[in-house]
């Protein structure tokens, strides 16, 4: 790889972190991702940390063959205690240079692990802040993993037959902060609020 690997840690602590401000009756709470409650992004979350720590260490099966579904999505009662497992789990695992080189899977798709690793930082800076938004948090994230973010999805306009688990971009000014410009590459409006 002709660049420094991304560390995945800092994103991934960011959300365990936020953790302990989400109380049990928040789970079945509205955030910006449509049809998706508090509870069932925490269950996404996790399935992603270990689907993308599985990819990273080249270990093919059943977390990586198939993307993570919401519908899918059932929060285990042990959630406080696996997602943060998870978590860290995934960080670890793209610690590794070998995550970075080869081919990997993810959510059913070869795809060269530089590219696993940059779709998997993308999914916690903007699941991050998902959870953050829907619970009353405030967010910030590293640079270049909001960097990352918009270099990543920037190009997903341009083949309209590319399909996205995310909607469209939300338009925003060039000049908008960074971080707006990142979650509205990701189909977020950076000024979503949990209604009432």
């Amino acid at each position: 790889m002709d660049s420094q690997p991304l560390d995945l840690e800092p994103a991934a602590r960011r959300i365990t972190a936020s953790l302990d401000a989400v109380d049990d009756g928040a789970l079945g709470a509205a955030t910006p991702c449509p049809d998706m409650t508090v509870g069932a992004l925490l269950a996404h979350i996790e399935g992603l940390a270990v689907a993308f720590r599985d990819a990273a260490r080249k270990e093919l099966g059943p977390a990586t063959d198939s993307a993570p579904s919401v519908e899918d999505g059932v929060l285990g009662a042990d959630w406080r205690t696996t997602l943060p497992a998870a978590l860290d789990g995934m960080a670890a695992a793209w610690r590794s240079p070998d995550a970075w080189e080869g081919m990997t899977r993810a959510g059913g798709a070869d795809l060269p692990g530089r590219i696993a690793g940059m779709v998997a930082l993308n999914e916690l800076v903007l699941h991050g802040w998902d959870l953050a938004k829907a619970t009353g948090q405030p967010f910030d994230a590293e640079e270049a993993h909001l960097r990352n973010t918009l270099a990543l999805l920037a190009n997903r306009d341009d083949d309209p037959s590319t399909t996205s688990p995310f909607g469209p971009p939300v338009p925003v000014a060039d000049d908008a902060p960074l971080l707006d410009r990142a979650v509205a590459q990701g189909g977020r409006r950076p000024d979503w609020r949990p209604a009432g």
